[in-house]
């Protein structure tokens, strides 16, 4: 546990040292900031256009909730196309001759290896995401007296989407050793196959195919839920019932997985 700790500790570090982290805590503090100084000038009534309601909370959590709706797709999508061109070069970096023998002349396991990167990866991202969504939380709740605590979870949820992703970028990066390969893969599936693939009910509501329906099931399953789990974070973000709470479960099996095949893997090659 010590070495995983070490390595994530290092991977860590290895974020700071290439301006990766700094990068995305300035792009996560400039928002802050934006609302900050958006919510000193202007009142609480003028988010309603003037419009005055006899049922103030209530009205208070709807501006609420449209600001949070308008903050947490960006913040869903930046943050994840950020995090995986942050992350995409570990492994390959980590395979480069050199660095490679560095890593397994010390006392550490090839499972500790993959592992340490993976949670060093991880917890960059959640920390980057926590302080923003931690601080805009912060902001809407002294503005307008909202405190849901479910927007928090919000961090919770992307940073899942992320690990499914960086899961499946570890896997290629061992494979191919390829930096390039990785970010195409990961953006594919995020902007293309994903939101496809969580939309194939509806598809097959005019494709009768035997043969698309089982590829098409198969896809998913092989693939992060990254749309889904979109959709899960869009209803923490306001506070709504999560709609099908088993993706959070297949997303963790997944990762688990993947990560399991990885160091299968990176143990039988010949460094």
């Amino acid at each position: 546990m010590k070495n995983i700790y070490t390595l994530a500790l290092l991977t860590f570090r290895e974020a700071l040292s290439k301006k990766i982290f700094l990068f995305f805590f300035s792009v996560s503090t400039f928002i802050i900031v934006v609302f900050a100084l958006l919510f000193a000038f202007i009142s609480a009534d003028s988010f309603s256009g003037g419009f005055v309601s006899s049922q103030t909370t209530t009205f208070d959590n709807t501006i609420a909730n449209g600001i949070k709706m308008f903050l947490i797709y960006p913040l869903y999508a930046g943050g994840l196309f950020i995090s995986i061109f942050s992350v995409a070069g570990f492994i390959p970096s980590l395979l480069e001759k050199g660095n490679i023998d560095l890593i397994l002349s010390k006392p550490v396991s090839r499972p500790q290896v993959i592992l340490g990167k993976f949670l060093g990866g991880t917890a960059m991202v959640f920390t980057n995401l926590f302080y923003a969504i931690f601080m805009l939380w912060l902001l809407i709740g002294l503005k307008f007296n909202v405190w849901q605590m479910d927007f928090l979870l919000a961090s919770v949820s992307i940073t899942l989407a992320f690990a499914s992703i960086y899961s499946l970028i570890i896997f290629i990066g061992i494979v191919t050793r390829s930096t390039m390969f990785s970010l195409v893969i990961s953006y594919l599936i995020f902007f293309v196959f994903s939101p496809l693939l969580s939309s194939r009910e509806t598809i097959f509501a005019f494709v009768d195919n035997g043969l698309m329906k089982t590829i098409f099931e198969l896809l998913y399953y092989l693939i992060p839920q990254t749309s889904d789990l979109s959709s899960i974070t869009t209803s923490f973000a306001v506070g709504n019932p999560i709609g099908n709470p088993a993706i959070i479960l297949t997303s963790i099996i997944y990762i688990i997985l993947i990560l399991y095949v990885s160091i299968f893997i990176f143990n039988k090659k010949d460094y």
